[in-house]
């Protein structure tokens, strides 16, 4: 792996965050494979040898449950939903060179291969932990068998994960106040010997390799608290039946199963090793892209220098599993001997019509759904790929979808190229004979480095939108020169101005291919040009094109009102069921809703939280609730107008410690400036303090 621009002489390979064996695709889902699809072909555009490759994830607990509720074997279980994925992903024009799946034997001898690696090296020891227990059922309890109160945020928690609130990986033990899902008894605990990867070896290796990776920000920025924190070891096995054996187990030894973290990624090294397989390493050798100078390199010898000898590894993932790409997987790689991730692309959530995407309240656009609907695949792509950057939150609402497709698509880039080629085929058959016009081959020039720029910066919506604002010039170029008029009076202005809106029309097909495939293979056969646009390099942008072409026929067609609105009641309904779901277990529980928009952890580094030090208080006269409070935050004393009058005596704060939003805009309240924000909880307004020492000035993390 380099770091020098992308194409490098290096083969590539591109991956997604495989697919859980557990449930149907919905939107959400797809909003990943339809990004690493778009940028495989980027980057073949640019002329980066490259594959693209994922599988389903067929191992854990919720495939176990759900196949004992269902009466069947897990595995069966898994494979009906791997094959279902598999017939789906194309109908979305998501085209992996392999899709295999984490329970195959390639997968399985290569996941016991890489640990074996890691215990030869040294890298795996046994500790003592304590394990979950259900008693009535004598058994112990994986992961996903066990709900609790996270010990970080005191969120409801799964086992092995803070899903609802910190995200945070969470090992065997940590969960408080565990419960059986089976029964729904406390949990009990138990002592049992598991196997752990020493993370702890590969602390500075990873503080290094945070600094060298490449992608999204959230995705570089995210585990540094874990990486310069203190690394908590792996624990790489778990009790359960369903899943890859720990290898060579004594006779002795109580059976234990691989984390089902621990064969999921290296699935990416098995089905790249697969498609070499079917192809041939003449085409396509997975060894240059995960081996160091095509061998593997012991953690004890490895050198950074190597990972130029190695291939150009990009991972396209949700954000909620960014620790487990960037820790967890770049240690994995590295104590087996194999080489790093060049880049990290974590997608943001994608939402519902405002609300977050619930699929257990059936809050979520199916991928058969879509489907049903009859709208083109493409349209699909280039509107989830296209809404924001990769690492925002994305809000799914047919009627954004439909506002898009008709002004964008419908209204600019195919308007253009059908007023274009329709015009050249009627005065000329085809392409006009003359020269493509300096402005006009400039401007595409121009397009083709924006395109080459953003394959290099990871920018899927400037690859995107580059087609689409060619097309946008060439409406303005064709309304500026009106051809029409110029048949008459000007036959060779005419004839160069259709020439210009011809090579652009045929620019458009190159640079829309990685996200419309099938849309710029009908533009492209409409041109009349010989092979496919799939085959074509950016270079064929400037190409002439033919002499030749039929009649074309419009590429995108205007979405109706009408099959908004039905869409749209569906929608709602589904929506407004979930909300009164949301709204029962709220009332249950007496405390107001959690906020359905999710901000990214770089919005979160945007606020300065500080510790303070309140050194003054007085009630503000006139007021009903404002004390005008003075705070030490360390660098300076600030004025602070906080609505605590009536829950707080003013004579009882000074020298309380608080918690303080120091950049939050300055107001003026009843003539007094406020310069921050005090945080307090509930109606009763606890003030917000820290548990230990930290003194004035101390930022909040």
């Amino acid at each position: 792996m380099s770091h020098d621009r992308l194409p490098t002489d290096n083969p590539a390979v591109v991956t997604c965050g495989l697919p859980y064996a557990n449930g149907d695709l919905h939107v959400g889902h797809l909003r990943t494979y339809v990004i690493g699809d778009t940028y495989t072909r980027a980057l073949d555009r640019v002329g980066q040898q490259t594959a693209f490759v994922c599988g389903s994830d067929m191992h854990g607990t919720p495939v176990a449950v759900n196949a004992a509720e269902e009466g069947v074997s897990p595995e069966e279980f898994a494979l009906d939903y791997h094959e279902t994925y598999a017939e789906t992903f194309p109908k979305f024009n998501v085209d992996f060179d392999n899709y295999g799946h984490t329970h195959d034997q390639t997968n399985t001898e290569m996941t016991q291969d890489f640990v074996s690696t890691w215990a030869d090296q040294g890298h795996v020891i046994e500790k003592e932990i304590q394990v979950a227990w259900d008693s009535e059922e004598d058994q112990p309890l994986p992961d996903r068998y066990v709900e609790g109160t996270c010990p970080y945020c005191g969120e409801q928690a799964r086992g092995d994960e803070c899903d609802e609130g910190c995200q945070r990986h969470l090992e065997p033990g940590e969960i408080e106040d565990p419960v059986s899902t089976l029964t729904g008894n406390p949990a009990e605990y138990r002592t049992r010997e598991h196997k752990f990867l020493r993370l702890s070896d590969f602390q500075e290796y990873l503080q290094d390799f945070i600094d060298r990776l490449e992608g999204t920000e959230n995705a570089r920025n995210q585990p540094r608290e874990w990486i310069e924190g203190e690394l908590q070891d792996l624990c790489i096995t778990r009790d359960m039946d369903w899943g890859i054996d720990y290898p060579e187990q004594g006779d002795t030894e109580e059976d234990l199963v691989l984390y089902v973290w621990v064969d999921a990624p290296i699935e990416y090294v098995s089905s790249t090793k697969q498609y070499t397989e079917r192809v041939g390493a003449e085409e396509y050798d997975w060894e240059d892209v995960w081996k160091l100078d095509g061998e593997r390199r012991p953690s004890t010898e490895w050198d950074e220098e190597w990972t130029d000898d190695a291939g150009e590894i990009v991972h396209v993932i949700g954000r909620d599993i960014i620790q487990h790409h960037t820790v967890f997987w770049p240690t994995m790689l590295r104590a087996a001997g194999f080489s790093e991730p060049r880049a990290v692309l974590a997608t943001g959530f994608v939402g519902i019509d405002g609300k977050a995407l619930s699929t257990s309240r059936n809050r979520a656009v199916w991928a058969d759904e879509y489907l049903d609907t009859g709208f083109h695949p493409d349209l699909f792509r280039y509107y989830i790929t296209t809404g924001s950057g990769i690492e925002k939150d994305v809000d799914f609402s047919w009627d954004r979808f439909q506002e898009r497709v008709n002004g964008e698509l419908v209204g600019n880039l195919g308007n253009f190229c059908y007023r274009a080629l329709l015009f050249a085929h009627r005065n000329y058959d085809g392409t006009p004979e003359a020269d493509v016009s300096d402005e006009v081959r400039e401007r595409i020039t121009d397009a083709i480095s924006d395109f080459e720029d953003a394959v290099a910066e990871y920018t899927l919506r400037d690859i995107s939108d580059v087609a689409v604002g060619l097309a946008d010039f060439g409406n303005g170029y064709i309304q500026r020169h009106e051809p029409w008029n110029l048949v008459d009076e000007d036959p060779e202005q005419a004839a160069q101005v259709i020439r210009d809106c011809v090579q652009v029309a045929k620019a458009c097909a190159v640079l829309m291919q990685p996200i419309m495939p099938e849309k710029a293979a009908a533009l492209w056969d409409q041109l009349g040009e010989a092979g496919t646009v799939a085959d074509a390099e950016l270079s064929d942008a400037l190409d002439a094109p033919p002499a030749e072409f039929d009649a074309p026929e419009e590429l995108f067609t205007e979405i109706e009102d009408e099959e908004v609105e039905d869409l749209n009641e569906t929608l709602r309904e589904r929506v407004a069921e979930a909300s009164e779901s949301d709204e029962t277990e709220n009332e249950e529980t007496d405390l107001e809703p959690l906020a359905e928009d999710r901000i990214s952890f770089e919005d979160f580094q945007d606020l300065d939280i500080r510790v303070g030090e309140i050194t003054a208080a007085e009630e503000i006269e006139d007021s009903d609730n404002l004390m005008r409070l003075e705070v030490d935050i360390g660098v300076e004393q600030r004025q602070v107008v906080a609505g605590i009058k009536g829950l707080h005596d003013a004579a009882d704060l000074p020298g309380t410690r608080c918690v303080l939003l120091a950049n939050m805009e300055q107001a003026e309240l009843f003539g007094y400036e406020s310069n921050g924000m005090l945080l307090a909880a509930g109606e009763d307004a606890d003030i917000l303090t820290t548990h230990g020492d930290s003194g004035p000035g101390t930022k909040i993390r």
